[in-house]
């Protein structure tokens, strides 16, 4: 006997997903959960408000869409640049790890840019999608900085430092660059790639077309990534979700607030003293906003 009642008569996620599992799953043709992962990957966002991806931002959102009782899937909405390695793999482990506790199909949808980090990402789905004008790829590890040895003498500066340990003050900005910490840097970088390159071909495997050039840090756009295996469609979240899950609802799962956040009143402004920042913090705030710029920058964004 079929339970499933007309469309016409299937109760909104807000009341099911409040039902009991078995009761719920009678009621409604259940909810894909939906989330969002937007911004550079890092460890945290520093004194200036900024979106970033890191377990600790995602761990709340992911942990409520895959436990949404009566969900049938989850959908990742990836658009990043990329950022810390290790921030991505945590994410990325978190994911997957989820995925098997619970039992559910993940998806993911690659936005203006699933890039570097951000295709590390979309890799925890069990199937990616783009849109054809969409940045994907970038398989590879970009390392930077400054060499400020001439600003300081210029200004008069002296330099102090004392280390135990012939390799603690490598690539220090202040000093001049060392082509031996060059090499180990490179060193560094080329073990990343390879950690990269085993993960995309663990979640890959025989999609890829690994007869082009796929792990140089190349990207491509979303039609070009279809040909090479990168991902699996073409498609939008509305249009894809319709398709595969015909008669479930599309429900943004959000990361959980702070509590002066969640009443309307800014994390800083709202705290006495900190209504303005320090102009220590606000240099390092104008660092990371420029950090930030020069890495969407990489794709024209």
């Amino acid at each position: 006997m079929d339970l499933r009642l007309p469309s016409a008569l299937k109760l909104p996620p807000a009341v099911s997903s409040v039902l009991p599992g078995a009761l719920a799953s009678r009621v409604s043709g259940g909810t894909v959960s939906v989330v969002r992962l937007n911004g550079v990957i890092a460890s945290a966002s520093g004194p200036v408000p900024r979106a970033v991806i890191n377990l600790q931002s995602v761990e709340s959102a992911l942990t409520r869409a895959f436990e949404a009782e009566n969900a049938v899937a989850v959908a990742l909405v990836v658009n990043s640049p990329g950022g810390s390695p290790t921030q991505s793999q945590l994410v990325a482990d978190r994911i997957r790890g989820l995925a098997a506790e619970h039992e559910l199909p993940v998806l993911a949808f690659c936005e203006d840019v699933a890039a570097s980090g951000g295709y590390w990402l979309a890799c925890a789905a069990d199937e990616i999608y783009a849109c054809p004008t969409s940045l994907v790829g970038s398989i590879g590890v970009v390392s930077g900085g400054f060499g400020l040895t001439g600003l300081i003498e210029r200004f008069g500066i002296e330099r102090r430092l004392h280390t135990a340990g012939a390799n603690k003050a490598r690539l220090d900005p202040f000093q001049p660059e060392k082509p031996e910490d060059v090499e180990w840097l490179l060193g560094m970088q080329a073990e990343l790639h390879q950690l990269f390159i085993e993960w995309v071909r663990s979640r890959r495997g025989d999609a890829l077309d690994e007869s082009a050039d796929l792990f140089t840090g190349e990207v491509w756009t979303g039609r070009r990534a279809l040909e090479l295996g990168l991902i699996d469609g073409i498609g939008t979240p509305r249009e894809v979700l319709k398709e595969r899950y015909p008669d479930a609802e599309a429900v943004a799962v959000e990361p959980r607030k702070p509590l002066l956040a969640r009443l309307g009143v800014g994390v800083l402004a709202g705290v006495p003293g900190l209504g303005a920042l320090d102009p220590a913090a606000a240099v390092v705030g104008a660092l990371e906003y420029l950090e930030d710029r020069a890495v969407w920058s990489r794709f024209g964004l």
